[in-house]
């Protein structure tokens, strides 16, 4: 069972982003449209497991897994859908994750829904307050159990998701 690890916002994740970021426009090249930096370590202020969500946007699926290898060359594990059909996902770090790759085609919602719950969360500083205050209880409350985390927020974040929607159609 993996540990659960919540830290402060680091200064560092941008940078650390913008350099996967790079890697990943030179592996896929032209296919690639768009690298969003998604989830908790995108938004300042905001505690998080210190892992990055990084989306990237290609314009079609068809192939991708051709850059599997390339990917696998700067320590990415490659695991196809991995239970979300629509995406590609690729993770670095082994057990001690430092980066996860979700990456999906040009027009998925599933990107749309990353990045306005990313960019509500940094419109709205009193939503990042209380979003660290419960996952940082909750993972001093399940330092070992990393399901019992995510189903402790999980109400938590649904109720957001729809808060951000619904402020973005409002915007």
């Amino acid at each position: 069972m993996r540990q659960v690890i919540v830290t402060p916002y680091q200064s560092s994740w941008p940078d650390a982003f913008q350099q996967a970021k790079e890697q990943l426009e030179t592996i896929f090249g032209d296919r690639l449209l768009a690298v969003h930096h998604i989830g908790s370590t995108s938004v300042p202020g905001l505690s998080a497991k210190p892992i990055l969500d990084i989306l990237p946007v290609v314009d079609s699926l068809d192939g991708i897994e051709a850059f599997d290898a390339a990917m696998e060359q700067i320590g990415y594990e490659a695991k196809g859908e991995f239970g979300m059909p629509g995406r590609r996902y690729y993770r670095k770090g082994g057990d001690a994750r430092t980066h996860h790759i979700h990456l999906y085609a040009d027009g998925n919602p599933e990107i749309m829904r990353h990045v306005v719950f990313r960019d509500y969360l940094r419109e709205h500083p009193q939503e990042v307050e209380a979003y660290s205050t419960i996952k940082e209880r909750l993972a001093n409350r399940y330092p070992e159990d990393i399901s019992a985390y995510i189903a402790g927020k999980d109400s938590f974040v649904k109720a957001m998701e729809l808060r951000a929607l619904a402020w973005w159609s409002h915007d």
